[in-house]
């Protein structure tokens, strides 16, 4: 057997058991590289969410741009994580690794000195697939450089990094946006990676090892379009609708969607039949546990695509603070969640398994039920220090379900299909999030425009005590009152916050009143937002319940485990 032959069969049999090859030396340093780039693709996933404010102002974006903004790089995230898996297979993981890294580093460049709105949404989706490029290569290159107990400890330090760095970008990106570093303001958030990002490529060039599947097949491109083209005609007109005023095309477009996502799975049954290269290995879903611990992933991370869209929203734009005061009051949040990421793989699953993930539910269910408690009780006066509390015991809940799940799933799989089914448990991944950022949009920008009149009048009192104060006629107080009312509906309704309703342009005949109008307008502004949270939370809630209850279908001990591995 000449050398080339047998270096192949090494490298093949290094995925379904373990080789004789002495470890890489090197292989710690190029853990820490492409976790390096690991962390800089999922900060990118949440760290927009605190500048959205920010951006809206300084590009004078639209709601609808602003959405495209996170749902956009979420969903070629997701579209692409499985293409970009057999990609690396097929040219090499270091080669697309690096092609990805350096992409991505580029399109941060991109959405760095944007200029537009457009030029941003653009950048965003092309970082989102440069995102799906990466992200796979590193599960891969984790596979194939570590064996035995320092895979799963390298697994493990993926797991936390990835989780990490979501929290990160929730907790931090509103200092770095506050700091104005440079004067870059909300452009540091993207900017910052270029540093991250070079100095990857300069040490993964020397560091990391190239490694291919020797039987790859070639991509799955039918597969990939039907993929895209049916997630699209869900998510587009969901982003798109309130923006076009819920058009026919839109109801068409999502109605057609189902079967189009149809045609994708029957092509990938054909697939299999034919040259079994299909882009989703179908067989996985044979698997009640792979099909539920999907199930649970995609259930929780649409939550958390509401939670992180409508809470930003809330404390920026509903409550009137800065980026830097919303980032430190998500501090709570980020030390819980690092505490209970950290607890629930060395305490909690060791002990109760499955039962996390319903404990981790149950504990985000108190939580923020006591959250919208405070909300509804303080209104505007609600202040940093009464969120410290619930925020710490949601974060914890959160990080009890969202560390452990890739480990509760992959048990039950064989070794063989470990690294497809870590593709799709990442593709659940970000198109919950995507589809979460997408329902959260929907539903809470239109109870902003249904609520926005009952909002204004329980300003009315106020208002005209406030306008006798100011020595503004009494004949004129109920027109400007109606006024107010009318403007107040009309901002709540608009399609670019940065226009001013021609509603509102009628208050501007009585100046004396302006401190007055906008006293009101912040009271009924933060009412406003205030329910569309809280009716958020409502959602984020019923979301959690539903992941711990589809936990239970997860293996419950060892054995299971292994009686689930065997049924394959």
């Amino acid at each position: 057997m000449d050398q080339k032959s047998q270096g192949s069969q090494q490298q093949a049999g290094s995925w379904g058991q373990e080789s004789d090859t002495p470890p890489d030396p090197k292989r710690w340093i190029a853990l820490a590289v492409i976790l390096t780039a690991a962390f800089m693709d999922m900060l990118d996933v949440t760290i927009v969410n605190v500048a959205v404010p920010s951006v809206r102002e300084d590009l004078s974006a639209g709601y609808s741009a602003i959405q495209w903004i996170t749902a956009g790089y979420q969903l070629a995230f997701a579209l692409l994580l499985i293409s970009g898996g057999r990609f690396g297979d097929i040219f090499g993981r270091k080669k697309v690794f690096m092609l990805g890294t350096a992409g991505f580093t580029l399109a941060s460049l991109l959405s760095g000195i944007s200029t537009s709105p457009g030029m941003l949404v653009g950048s965003r989706i092309l970082q989102g697939v440069f995102a799906a490029i990466i992200v796979p290569q590193i599960l891969s290159i984790i596979h194939v450089t570590f064996q035995g107990k320092e895979r799963v400890k390298a697994f493990a330090m993926f797991g936390s990094i990835s989780g990490f760095a979501a929290v990160a970008g929730l907790c931090f990106g509103g200092l770095l946006v506050q700091a104005d570093v440079f004067g870059l303001g909300w452009r540091a958030i993207f900017l910052v990676n270029l540093p991250i990002g070079i100095g990857a490529l300069l040490v993964g060039s020397r560091k990391i090892n190239e490694s291919r599947n020797p039987q790859a097949l070639k991509p799955d491109f039918v597969g990939m379009g039907l993929a895209t083209l049916g997630l699209l005609m869900l998510l587009f007109p969901l982003t798109q609708g309130r923006e076009e005023g819920w058009p026919v095309w839109g109801w068409v477009s999502m109605g057609l969607a189902a079967p189009v996502l149809a045609a994708f799975v029957w092509h990938q049954h054909r697939k299999t039949a034919r040259d079994d290269s299909p882009l989703m290995p179908v067989r996985l879903f044979k698997s009640r546990v792979f099909s539920a611990g999907l199930s649970v992933q995609i259930a929780f991370n649409v939550a958390s695509g509401v939670w992180f869209l409508a809470w930003t929203l809330y404390l920026q734009v509903g409550l009137g603070w800065t980026p830097m005061h919303a980032g430190l009051t998500a501090l709570p949040f980020c030390i819980g969640a690092f505490s209970g990421a950290a607890s629930s793989m060395t305490v909690f699953v060791p002990r109760i398994g499955r039962g996390v993930l319903a404990l981790g539910a149950g504990l985000i269910i108190v939580a923020l039920g006591t959250y919208g408690l405070l909300a509804d009780h303080y209104g505007r006066e609600l202040h940093s220090w009464q969120m410290i509390l619930p925020l710490l015991v949601f974060g914890f809940g959160f990080g009890l379900i969202a560390s452990p799940i890739p480990r509760l799933v992959l048990t039950a799989v064989p070794w063989q299909d470990a690294g497809s089914a870590s593709g799709l448990i990442n593709t659940a991944q970000q198109l919950g999030a995507a589809i979460g950022t997408a329902l959260a949009s929907v539903a809470f920008f239109g109870i902003l425009s249904n609520h926005a009149a009952t909002s204004a009048d329980t300003t009315m009192d106020q208002l005209r005590q406030r306008l006798t104060a100011a020595q503004v006629a009494p004949e004129r107080l109920d027109p400007l009152i109606a006024d107010f009312k009318a403007c107040s509906v009309a901002a709540a309704v608009q399609k670019d916050p940065s226009e001013v309703p021609d509603a509102c342009r009628a208050l501007a005949s009585e100046p004396k009143a302006a401190a007055a109008f906008a006293e009101a307008g912040q009271t009924a502004t933060s009412d406003n937002f205030g329910t569309a949270f809280r009716v958020s939370l409502g959602a984020v809630m019923g979301l959690a319940a539903v992941a711990g209850l589809l936990g239970f279908l997860l293996p419950k001990k060892k054995k299971e485990e292994e009686q689930a591995k065997a049924a394959w």
